[in-house]
């Protein structure tokens, strides 16, 4: 049997008499409308950070300021060695920028600063032969740039130079 949930069954009869509703005040009573929620003080007014933060985003600055220096030292004083020397205490300063960034301590100076710093990192008239440090170089900065700004992309990265020229090898038998 195919019942339209719809339709009605039957009809309705009605057996008792008209309800008598007069005297009734209708809407005498109405319920209590709720009150509409208060707006709260803007709790963001100024940010006022730690003295602890102040000083970490200052040593930031100051150690991202040195960077580009320091690098062209190392790289005068110890060659390329130097330089892939200079890349893994960069890295130990990244990890600690990304932890300070991760807390929400990061300055906008600080990151500016860091973007500012990869800039001059990449500038650096460096004659650099072994291309693995060339490589391992930019994938520090790259990483770093990541971290402060990953809409954005790069092409001031220094181009590999791998001999591409294989005559140039030849071939032991």
């Amino acid at each position: 049997m195919n019942v339209d949930l719809y339709e009605k069954q039957a009809d309705t009869v009605d057996w008792g008499g008209e309800v008598d509703y007069s005297g009734y005040e209708w809407f005498k009573d109405p319920p209590a409308r709720p009150e509409p929620p208060q707006p709260q003080p803007s709790t963001t007014d100024n940010y006022v950070p730690q003295p602890g933060v102040i000083e970490q985003n200052e040593a930031f600055d100051f150690a991202l300021k040195s960077a580009p220096n320091v690098l062209y030292a190392r790289f005068k004083q110890f060659g390329q060695l130097g330089v892939l020397a200079w890349c893994s205490e960069f890295s130990e300063l990244i990890d600690a920028l990304k932890q300070l960034g991760f807390e929400g301590n990061m300055f906008v100076s600080t990151r500016t600063q860091a973007l500012k710093t990869c800039e001059e990192i990449l500038r650096l008239n460096l004659s650099i032969e072994m291309q693995i440090i060339v490589m391992y170089l930019s994938s520090q900065v790259a990483r770093l740039r990541r971290f402060l700004d990953s809409d954005r992309q790069w092409d001031d990265y220094p181009k590999p130079q791998f001999p591409l020229d294989y005559t140039e090898y030849p071939r032991e038998r």
